[in-house]
């Protein structure tokens, strides 16, 4: 009983401590998305950088840049609400597009949400500034339904897989998340992200350990009893 009850003691409390250094990590993301999300928009990465960005070091950064919406088709991204977009409710679908740079280079741009029932306005072909947030592509999930190429329409943020079915041409490895500017008609709806991640590890913690204190009662409570029998025999 004493093996056991140590056992049960260290995986709990273990438990308890992970989830502390949890709640610490998770506090250092929420600071850091802050401050990407809310810092004045820079450069877009020259391509010779590319292959160094990563979704932990890069993602969410704002950044502005002047690129040139392509004549291709459009993919669209089936979406039943967003997390990191608090005006997209809805189901809807977000639009997707192939813009090139000054120096030729090509970006996929998440243009903003549509809701179900309305259309989308093409791109104009003119130069525009755009500022948006870097994004990583999603890798899909098994229940992730496949996507529908004939019909343009993913479920997930798959922006090479879109440029290899729509032959968008060779693409960059990330695409941009676009906060302005709105077409006329305001569909797609770009806009601002506002990313809240669930902080629930102090009220896990203080779960785990509870039921370590529980178990370190019920142990002493056996013991006593033990002791108790062990005496009257």
């Amino acid at each position: 009983m004493a093996l056991f009850t140590a056992a049960m003691l260290a995986v709990l409390t273990g438990l308890g401590f992970w989830q502390l250094q949890r709640r610490v990590e998770k506090h250092g993301l929420i600071t850091m998305l802050a401050e990407r999300l809310n810092a004045e928009p820079v450069a877009l990465p020259p391509p010779s950088r590319w292959d160094k960005l990563s979704a932990e070091r890069d993602e969410f950064r704002r950044v502005a840049f002047a690129a040139t919406y392509q004549t291709a088709p459009e993919a669209r991204v089936y979406s039943s609400g967003s997390a990191i977009r608090p005006d997209v409710t809805s189901p809807g679908f977000f639009v997707f597009a192939v813009a090139a740079t000054g120096s030729g280079q090509r970006i996929v741009i998440d243009r903003g949400f549509v809701p179900e029932g309305r259309t989308a306005e093409d791109p104009q072909p003119a130069t525009v500034q755009l500022t948006g947030y870097l994004r990583f592509p999603e890798q899909p999930g098994w229940l992730t339904p496949a996507p529908d190429p004939a019909k343009r329409l993913w479920f997930a943020r798959d922006a090479a897989g879109m440029a290899r079915a729509l032959a968008w041409g060779q693409v960059a490895p990330f695409y941009i998340d676009l906060e302005t500017p709105a077409p006329a008609s305001g569909w797609p709806r770009p806009g601002r992200l506002d990313v809240h991640l669930k902080d629930d590890h102090l009220q896990y913690a203080i779960t785990w350990f509870g039921l370590a204190l529980a178990v370190a009662v019920a142990f002493l409570a056996w013991v006593r009893v033990y002791r108790k029998d062990r005496a009257s025999l």
